[in-house]
């Protein structure tokens, strides 16, 4: 037996249930962000590889398709993340002096998957701010994610917050080690221990009580007793505290935790940065922050802030809402009844006419009332 016709591995057909889920919910989230005054942008699927790679980038070669140009020559990427192509197009297309409001949402690809239960094909939807340097446009992106995973129907949310300068400042100095900063985010106190030992002994006691402040905003007071007296640290811990401040504030039923010593992204943040989990989700749904150094390779080195999230798995994570509601209709060549049918979609309704023969099959979508005649008069009856 053939099995040409297999997939790729953690590469999946969508059917139709969980298509029109994430095909309701793409909408959905381009809407709240178009009510936010966030305008569509619809970056190509590849580029050439120097542009994806381009600054802070080039930590996605491994997670990206290469191919060769069959009409020049060079070699093409598949894009892993739409981040970068949405700083090109605001440096150099756009070009504007102002703030600029960029959403999108599209397929991107990656050599390996982020997990074994994840797609290597993700949908990615995102928003990003730039032009404004100040916490005003951090808050807004916040605000956003957290509109659309209630839009999702993702409730218990998790806002987990950080900040890039606060571990670069007690590493001030010193390269930035891969190593230290994988055991920083695993909690592991000997590790760290044994890898800071040719650092300064405050940054060594720095680093291990960082390993301490993580939990609700009562770390931030912990954090101003513990660590370095240092100016940068002080501004990091303040903006922290204005955004947990202003999220509890709009959005009383998130929890909002904090993890001083969280550097994912490190290479990428240079500001505060988030994550948010539902109550049954093992890995973040959507995950953002500030990103001031996307555009330098551009030539615009513009404050940027922005989220993205995979639609897919906020789809998988987000209660479902069940088939909408539909109207049943027989096929038939009488005018007034193709007339009726045309009206109801025209309105906005879902009607299904069932073909001849295939009357007793079920439909994808629930049908809660039917389209009958009576006395000449084609109406709508509830099931």
């Amino acid at each position: 037996m053939s099995r040409a016709w297999l997939l790729p591995e953690q590469i999946a057909d969508v059917l139709p249930s969980q298509a029109r889920r994430i095909e309701e919910l793409r909408r959905t989230l381009i809407d709240g962000a178009r009510s936010y005054g966030f305008e569509l942008v619809m970056p190509p699927l590849l580029e050439h590889l120097e542009s994806l790679l381009s600054g802070t980038g080039h930590a996605l070669d491994l997670k990206t398709f290469k191919l060769v140009d069959q009409l020049s020559g060079r070699t093409l990427g598949l894009r892993a993340d739409t981040t970068p192509q949405v700083a090109r197009i605001d440096a150099h297309l756009l070009n504007r002096q102002g703030v600029a409001r960029l959403c999108y949402c599209g397929p991107v690809l990656h050599t390996r998957a982020d997990s074994a239960q994840s797609t290597r094909e993700p949908l990615q939807f995102g928003a990003e701010i730039y032009g404004h340097a100040g916490l005003e446009a951090d808050l807004e992106v916040i605000d956003l994610a957290l509109d659309g995973l209630h839009a999702a129907g993702v409730d218990d949310v998790l806002l987990d917050l950080g900040h890039a300068r606060i571990a670069r400042t007690v590493l001030d100095g010193a390269p930035v080690d891969e190593l230290i900063i994988d055991a920083l985010a695993r909690k592991d106190s000997a590790a760290l221990a044994e890898l800071s030992q040719p650092l300064p002994a405050p940054t060594q006691a720095a680093l291990q009580a960082l390993l301490r402040l993580y939990g609700g905003v009562e770390v931030l007071a912990a954090a101003r007793a513990v660590l370095p007296a240092h100016a940068a640290i002080g501004r990091a811990l303040d903006d922290l505290a204005w955004l947990a401040h202003y999220v509890q504030q709009a959005h009383p039923g998130v929890r909002v935790g904090l993890d001083l010593a969280d550097m994912s992204g490190y290479a990428y943040y240079s500001g505060a940065r988030f994550s948010l989990y539902g109550a049954a989700a093992n890995a973040a749904l959507a995950r953002g922050g500030r990103y001031d150094e996307v555009g330098a390779v551009f030539g615009r080195n513009r404050p940027a802030v922005g989220f993205s999230l995979d639609v897919k798995a906020l789809v998988l994570a987000a209660a479902d809402q069940g088939a909408a509601a539909a109207v049943r209709a027989p096929w038939g060549e009488d005018g007034a009844l193709r007339a009726a049918v045309r009206r109801l979609r025209e309105q906005g309704q879902m009607v299904v006419c069932t073909l001849p023969g295939h009357e007793h099959e079920a439909q994808e979508y629930d049908c809660d009332r039917e389209l009958i005649e009576v006395d000449g008069q084609w109406v709508l009856r509830a099931l």
